[in-house]
């Protein structure tokens, strides 16, 4: 009989946008490896009608709340209602167009005990596209990631992301919510910069790419697209570029004004299914 796993401190929270497939094929893949969390949130950001009608049809299912809200607010409002809506110690947080891989529940079964165990650390990073520049070998796998006093790689600034990683619940109450109002990009640096500021510790996934694969499909590709000048080869806009970054990303981590980490006075109005 196939082994199975059950997380009951752990919400699986899953933020979704206009790709409801992509949410069912992650659901179905955790599934098929036979992993179960204590509750499972789907926030979804004013999706259109026909997804939001996936959704309800995979809820008995799948067994999951839906919070949504009546007009797209971005990710960062996005993130803040799921989050909200967590009552288990731990998130486990990913985008609803990951796989995750048949080495993740044996994986994530010591990554919960040593995220229990070693209560200085506030995040598990299990993706990213590229290695974290500055590691420390802490175990055979995982490193710690850390930013020396003369750290001059610039995506050192890339301390936190919004990839698939383990967190406390409660993460906002040390860092801050996320900025609303903001392009994607925005709201994930500005919460980079708070866990810069905020002395964040975390452990980062040495082989990052086997854990969780990303799907996008032709039926439901991404639905944000970079502008051209930030990924164009050009030679001179690739050096203006990262000597832009070297200043800003300084600048921001040193005098950005951190933001509050207290709850606002009055949510935005959200459906809880």
């Amino acid at each position: 009989m196939p082994q199975s796993y059950y997380f009951p401190d752990v919400t699986l929270l899953i933020t979704h946008y206009n790709r409801s497939q992509s949410l069912q094929n992650l659901l179905s893949t955790f599934r098929a490896l036979a992993c179960t969390f204590g509750d499972i949130v789907v926030s979804d950001d004013g999706s259109k009608e026909t997804h939001l009608q996936h959704l309800r049809e995979l809820q008995p299912e799948f067994d999951f709340r839906l919070i949504t809200t009546p007009v797209n607010k971005g990710l960062g409002n996005n993130i803040n209602k799921g989050q909200d809506a967590v009552h288990t110690p731990y998130t486990l947080y990913v985008q609803e167009d990951f796989e995750p891989s048949a080495l993740f529940p044996d994986t994530f079964v010591d990554a919960l005990a040593l995220f229990r165990e070693r209560t200085e650390f506030d995040i598990i990073r299990f993706y990213s596209y590229i290695p974290y520049p500055y590691l420390r070998p802490y175990n055979e796998l995982y490193s710690e990631m850390v930013i020396p006093p003369l750290a001059t790689r610039y995506t050192k600034v890339y301390y936190y992301s919004d990839h698939p990683h383990l967190r406390r619940s409660s993460f906002s109450e040390r860092f801050g919510r996320y900025v609303e109002g903001l392009a994607p990009d925005k709201t994930e640096y500005r919460m980079c910069i708070s866990f810069i500021q905020h002395k964040g510790r975390g452990l980062f996934y040495n082989d990052y790419q086997q854990l969780f694969t990303q799907r996008n499909t032709q039926e439901e590709p991404s639905t944000y697209t970079q502008k051209k000048r930030t990924i164009s080869k050009n030679q001179l806009l690739v050096l203006v570029r990262h000597l832009y970054r070297q200043v800003k990303y300084n600048y921001d981590i040193y005098f950005l004004k951190a933001r509050s980490a207290a709850r606002p006075k009055v949510h935005d109005p959200v459906r809880v299914n």
